[in-house]
């Protein structure tokens, strides 16, 4: 018998988030983010609630011949370019897009012969440090790149590293202005935090990416308060409950320790499984749709969580530990739960989480639970992905 755990994928909440990152930008070209197997939601299943997208952008060479595999007609930006001369030939057969960031690739492009030049995104540094040329390189990159046979199209692009606030925003905004200033071709700047700020950072694309997955840019507005509902659901069930005696302590390390007697439910589900391994004591998860908190340490593929005295000994209840609450069960008093609040208390950015629990096995849905199935969500069943 396999273990009860399941992801699941709410199709119709992708297509929300996408309207909305659509709505905040309106004046541009949407290039949806799938990057890491569409950050762990499975490309190939997503991929028809980003049909309005004006086009997507990944990491991955094989995951973007793997879409124009299936007809996927429009632009493919890969996000980090290409890293032999070997991949030119395919790129330029594929029609994808590339992002230049460094020496090497222009040069690269400059001796290779394509059976059709290739669309570019010239990457400028403006802050975050990573990958991109400094803005006084930046004319004359550009000015290299446009004498070269195999470049087709040129554009301008930077990834903005610090959208939530007001002097790191305006400090990119400058360099890049500065960086680009006379050179008149289509630019590129948002990503998720820069597409919610589109009125002050503007550009031809843009380029959302955990937005659409429901999860915030900011590290103080939530996913609810921006509009956007979390598109994954894990769930998992208390598959042994222990009743603890004050003093008593739980899992490696012995960090939790009870301080009166209660009880402690164990979960099918650990850090093998994308849960956060170094969430702390206190990190909440929804238990029969109650919100109940972490009892010591994750391990690989247990996590105890507090039970209420109320629950009994029955170890089948039904645990999530990050999911999204359609309006029509808030009356009910659920409560919302985020991948990104696990990850907040680890100190973590939410996309581990997903990557890795998009692969657990489907199970049943228990009856009682089969009413508060949403329209558009699907179960993942490891074979999809």
């Amino acid at each position: 018998m396999s273990r009860p755990l399941v992801a699941q994928v709410n199709l119709s909440a992708l297509r929300a988030n996408l309207a909305k990152a659509r709505e905040c930008a309106a004046d541009a070209q949407l290039l949806a983010v799938v990057k890491a197997d569409a950050y762990g939601h499975g490309i190939k299943r997503v991929l028809p609630a980003l049909a309005k997208a004006d086009g997507l952008a990944l990491l991955e060479l094989d995951a973007a011949v793997a879409l124009r595999e299936q007809h996927y007609a429009r632009r493919i930006l890969l996000l980090e370019g290409f890293f032999s001369d070997h991949e030119l030939p395919e790129i330029a057969a594929r029609r994808l897009a590339v992002v230049v960031h460094h020496v090497q690739q222009i040069e690269m492009l400059e001796a290779a012969t394509l059976p059709r030049p290739i669309e570019v995104f010239v990457k400028v540094n403006t802050g975050m440090n990573r990958l991109g040329f400094r803005p006084g390189e930046v004319h004359a990159i550009v000015d290299r790149l446009s004498q070269t046979a195999s470049v087709a199209v040129l554009r301008l692009l930077t990834h903005l590293a610090r959208a939530e606030e007001e002097d790191g925003l305006r400090e990119q905004l400058e360099a890049f202005e500065e960086a680009c200033q006379g050179l008149p071709y289509p630019r590129s700047l948002a990503n998720s935090a820069g597409v919610i700020r589109y009125r002050e950072v503007g550009g031809d694309y843009v380029r959302p990416g955990i937005m659409l997955y429901g999860s915030s840019p900011f590290p103080y507005d939530t996913a609810e308060m921006l509009g956007l509902t979390p598109v994954m659901t894990l769930k998992s069930a208390i598959i042994a409950i222990q009743d603890l005696k004050p003093n008593e302590s739980v899992g490696y390390g012995g960090i939790y320790t009870a301080a009166r007697a209660h009880r402690v439910g164990v979960i099918a589900c650990g850090y093998a499984d994308g849960y956060p391994r170094h969430a702390p004591n206190g990190t909440p998860v929804l238990v029969c749709g109650k919100k109940v908190r972490t009892a010591g340490r994750v391990s690989m593929g247990r996590t105890a969580r507090a039970v209420r005295d109320d629950r009994g000994r029955q170890s089948r209840y039904r645990a999530l530990t990050f999911t999204h609450v359609h309006r029509r069960y808030r009356r009910r008093r659920l409560h919302r739960l985020e991948s990104r609040q696990g990850a907040e208390r680890a100190r973590r950015i939410p996309h581990p989480c997903r990557r890795r629990s998009h692969r657990r096995r489907q199970i049943p849905q228990p009856r009682r639970l089969r009413h508060r199935r949403l329209r558009g969500q699907e179960r993942v069943p490891v074979a999809a992905w």
